[in-house]
């Protein structure tokens, strides 16, 4: 295997505005499409074998606009379940709730078909994940991977590609638009690249249908 390369969705209104997005299907913003088809470039030089997307519209989207060819939809790269706390910011919960950190305390129970994941829940979803990407590793010879997800599931594991506990993802901040990617230098997990973007006056002012890579 080449290298891991991590995704995180273009903008929605909810990430603008800092709400916790789970399970409500939001589609991205006009700014989160131009985003999206900027990663086109971010990608080109890049021989991608296999690409993961989670089974949001925002995720699938940007994997389009980006050019990824023939994406497998993967239930396992869901967004954190925030339970309670969907659509709420962090502001609006530490007004009840001073102090609330999602990376330690997790969420308060939501409804019966979300209820909510613990950082150790979110860990073991991510593990998962790098599995089966060990798995194709052993598929894709020198080439790439790639997974299109969320923030902060993608957070989490990055953490534990790295080592480290589910809640160590805190350490990793993620912009709607970016591309991160996963190696490994001496026999050793490492970063290679993190959080890349280009600059908004940088992206394209319009969004064409982009054709899948070859």
């Amino acid at each position: 295997m080449g290298e891991l390369i991590l995704i995180r969705h273009g903008e929605t209104e909810w990430s603008r505005n800092g709400q916790h997005t789970s399970h409500t299907d939001l589609p991205l913003t006009p700014l989160g499409e131009r985003q999206a088809r900027a990663l086109a470039p971010l990608l080109a030089d890049r021989d991608i074998a296999l690409t993961l997307v989670s089974p949001s519209v925002r995720a699938r989207r940007t994997a389009e606009l980006a050019g990824l060819a023939a994406p497998r939809i993967t239930p396992e790269l869901r967004e954190w379940d925030y339970g309670g706390y969907e659509g709420i910011t962090t502001h609006e919960i530490h007004l009840t709730r001073p102090g609330w950190n999602l990376w330690t305390d997790g969420v308060t129970a939501g409804p019966e078909a979300h209820p909510g994941e613990t950082p150790a829940e979110v860990g073991e979803r991510a593990d998962r994940v790098l599995a089966e990407v060990r798995e194709a590793a052993g598929r894709a010879g020198g080439e790439d991977i790639a997974l299109v997800a969320h923030s902060h599931f993608l957070r989490v594991l990055t953490a534990r590609y790295l080592g480290l506990t589910p809640a160590e993802g805190t350490l990793f901040q993620l912009a709607t638009g970016a591309v991160s990617r996963l190696g490994r230098e001496h026999g050793q997990p490492v970063i290679t690249a993190w959080n890349v973007t280009l600059p908004e006056s940088l992206l394209p002012t319009v969004v064409p249908e982009t054709p899948e890579r070859a």
